[in-house]
């Protein structure tokens, strides 16, 4: 007998089930999401709610008070209110914070105005803050209200404050914060408030007093001001002594502030080596003081031992610099020494460095009418008493050599009496800061040849101008070009191709202060090389000097600097195509001296 067929129901796979638990989830949350949503709506409407009655609560109590009460204690108007209370509604904890202003309602004039209107104090403007510190996206609530007294005014014999703040262009600041105080009256007085859309916080009805109101105004990211006492021995004179009010009057100050800067400092030296632990004094101009003159700003700094120094909240002004260092001299700065720094702004000052000299010169060479440093100036300065004479171009520095005495075998120019080889036909050190043939058995040998070790200038975007060599002059007998360089430039520090006037390796820089060839620039490092030579086995050429000026970005414009000089006197003689021509007679005397010369366009 055939048995029917069992017929079977089908179930839930496990993806099926999955999915499906998934999708119930992501319906129960939305649901808890929109319950809670909901939840929040009501309980910050409930919050709001019962933050405005507190609010009318305590109107209704200001107005309920006699007129003379209502103020805030310590303030003015001084009253029976605290700035600050703590309330508990609902079991939730509210803070009021309460400032209480007297207006000078237009009406019937003003104080000080026309018509003056000698009772000021029309009526009170009240102001309530409440907040709550402890409840979730809660959003302070503010509330104000009028108080006017039930009869006439009466004169009080009081006067008027009013404090603008404005910035750096002259423009209103509003929002500064402005705390004025009176510690002199046997209540304490003490007024935090901000100032209005037009830079102002007015006060009226305030107790007249001799220099007793004390302003201070300050904001985060913004520079301060403020007011100071007289007679202080750090600052007997100041420029803005505690305000006076007296009777009838209105009493205006004001101040000027803006967004602090930052300042980036480096010390370098004209190769843009980095020179660490550099000291020096900081001041601005803005006085706070006169007789004797005490400044707003004037700190010392050192640089660290990379040579960076990062000066935030700094304040626009115009500052100067005085190196105060025992090591080292300053041989310019970029920008030159009086900088100014604007506000908000991230400035970067650059203060170049060399090694400290017993005496030296820095001179500045701008435009008489604009102020602005002129590059490419020739300055000359030559002693009165002894042969020194001396000539730099300004926005130049120079790579220089004058003793070879040390020895062959350093590759990089650290050593300044070393270079890095030669043939042997040359005398290094017959007297020392001197080159020459080499003699041999009492007669100098035909040619020989020198390298120098590397200079490096610190920077690719190095313009190399002039080479020059002293003496510049031979004995005839020694022939025809009887010194000859050739220089290599290169960014890698290993690539030597020596070259001369015409860009080949076939021709020579035979004249002293010849112009580079252009392929030398956009290069950091250089070396030179010198060939002697004499027709004559009886003399012999000899160099004692060599220079090679160049620009780059640690070469302060509109400067040069003379170092190594003896005290005594000296003439300083400056010349540039376009301008006057400028002499002057100075007195070296002291370790580091600055002049600055304003030349005036022909």
């Amino acid at each position: 007998m055939k048995q029917k067929g069992s017929q079977y129901k089908k179930g839930l796979t496990l993806i099926e089930v999955l999915i499906t638990a998934v999708i119930f989830l992501m319906l129960a949350l939305a649901i808890y999401q929109g319950y809670v949503a909901s939840f929040e709506v009501i309980r910050s409407a409930k919050l709001k709610t019962i933050a405005s009655l507190l609010a009318n609560e305590q109107i209704e109590l200001i107005r309920n008070l006699p007129y003379e009460d209502v103020g805030v204690m310590g303030s003015i108007p001084d009253g029976i209110i605290l700035g600050t209370q703590q309330f508990t509604r609902s079991g939730v904890e509210f803070t009021v914070n309460t400032v209480i202003r007297n207006i000078d309602d237009p009406f019937d004039g003003t104080i000080g105005g026309v018509p003056d209107d000698l009772s000021p104090a029309d009526y009170r403007l009240v102001e309530l803050e409440v907040s709550c510190p402890a409840c979730q996206d809660f959003e302070t609530l503010l509330f104000t209200a009028r108080v006017a007294p039930i009869a006439l005014e009466t004169s009080t014999g009081n006067g008027a404050l009013f404090v603008q703040v404005f910035n750096a262009s002259g423009q209103p600041l509003q929002g500064m914060d402005v705390l004025v105080e009176n510690n002199t009256t046997a209540s304490p007085i003490s007024i935090s408030d901000v100032t209005d859309a037009n830079g102002f916080l007015q006060l009226v009805d305030v107790p007249p007093g001799i220099q007793v109101w004390e302003v201070t105004v300050s904001e985060p990211g913004y520079s301060s001001a403020q007011t100071y006492p007289p007679g202080e021995m750090s600052n007997p004179n100041p420029t803005k002594p505690h305000a006076t009010v007296a009777t009838g009057t209105v009493t205006q100050i004001s101040f000027a502030v803006d967004t602090l800067a930052t300042l980036n400092i480096e010390s370098k030296t004209q190769t843009c080596s980095p020179t660490g632990n550099v000291s020096f004094d900081m001041t601005g101009t803005k006085l706070i003081g006169s007789s004797p003159d005490v400044y707003k700003y004037q700190q010392s700094h050192s640089t660290d031992a990379g040579g960076s120094l990062t000066l935030p909240n700094i304040e626009w002004d115009t500052y100067s610099i005085d190196l105060t260092d025992e090591t080292y001299d300053l041989a310019g700065s970029i920008p030159f020494l009086l900088f100014s720094v604007t506000p908000g702004a991230q400035e970067d000052l650059l203060l170049v460095t060399e090694p400290l000299n017993p005496n030296s010169l820095l001179i500045s060479v701008t435009d008489g009418g604009t102020s602005l440093p002129l590059s490419d100036a020739t300055v000359t300065l030559s002693a009165t008493s002894t042969s020194f004479n001396e000539t730099l171009l300004t926005s130049q520095g120079y790579l220089r050599q004058t003793d070879w005495s040390g020895g062959s075998g350093q590759a990089s120019f650290v050593d300044e009496t070393r270079y890095f080889s030669s043939d042997g036909n040359i005398e290094t050190n017959l007297p020392s800061g001197e080159l020459k043939l080499k003699q041999v058995l009492g007669d100098y040998v035909p040619n020989g040849e020198l390298i120098s070790s590397t200079f490096d200038t610190g920077a690719t975007t190095t313009d190399y101008f002039i080479i020059s060599w002293e003496p510049e002059s031979q004995p005839v007998e020694t022939g025809t070009d009887p010194v000859r360089f050739q220089v290599a430039t290169n960014n890698d520090g290993t690539t030597w191709n020596y070259i001369g006037p015409d860009g080949t390796g076939s021709s020579y820089y035979d004249l002293a202060n010849t112009t580079l060839h252009t392929s030398h620039n956009n290069n950091q490092f250089l070396r030179y090389k010198i060939l002697l030579s004499t027709a004559s086995s009886t003399y012999t050429p000899n160099i004692s000097d060599v220079a090679v000026t160049y620009s780059s970005e640690c070469i302060p414009f509109g400067q040069t600097y003379f170092n190594g000089l003896t005290a005594g006197g000296y003439t300083i003689s400056i010349s540039k195509t376009g301008y006057q021509d400028f002499t002057q007679d100075i007195t070296i005397s002291s370790g580091w001296q600055l002049l600055e010369v304003d030349l005036l366009p022909e």
